[in-house]
């Protein structure tokens, strides 16, 4: 898959726990900081403390091998215990020019949430692009191998999103 196909994917999982229950966890964007290998602090912006559409949170992400970086994401959708999803902008330009705009977001991130047996499917999923990134600037420097660098970023993204989401299932499940 190239860059510019809207790349994706997802993980998902079932949690014991009504809908409401896992909710909490989902919309709480600490959660992913403690559980991610790339984001590892966060904190919502403009007098936000919690998820509503239009709110922004900054995110601090590492990776090795690399400066650390900032980003800014936005609530583009909230349905209460049905979907959360956030745009993510490169606000400091680290990639190209500085994007505070959704629509040139470098990443837009969801929940779904599915009552299921008397539990919950919970989906989380990631659509890279159409921003600039460090993808774009890996394919600038290596564009004859555009489609492998996209396959590695997103088995990277599925791993982040299977340790959220088992973090998900285990606070869910233990507060029951």
């Amino acid at each position: 898959m190239r860059y510019a196909d809207d790349p994706g994917a997802q993980c998902e999982v079932f949690v014991r726990a009504a809908v409401e229950r896992v909710w909490e966890p989902v919309t709480d964007i600490a959660l992913p900081a403690r559980l991610s290998p790339e984001l590892h602090q966060v904190a919502w912006l403009d007098g936000a403390d919690g998820p509503a559409v239009g709110a922004r949170f900054e995110g601090h992400n590492r990776r090795v091998n690399m400066r650390d970086w900032r980003t800014v994401s936005e609530v583009i959708e909230l349905a209460e215990c049905r979907a959360f999803a956030w745009a993510v902008m490169d606000v400091d330009g680290r990639y190209g020019g500085p994007v505070s705009d959704v629509a040139g977001s470098l990443a837009r991130w969801r929940f779904d949430l599915t009552p299921e047996d008397g539990g919950t499917r919970v989906r989380q999923s990631v659509v890279i692009g159409p921003g600039r990134s460090g993808v774009t600037l890996a394919i600038e420097a290596r564009p004859e191998i555009e489609e492998q660098i996209v396959a590695f970023r997103l088995e990277e993204l599925r791993g982040g999103m299977a340790a959220t989401l088992a973090g998900v299932k285990s606070l869910a499940e233990e507060e029951r």
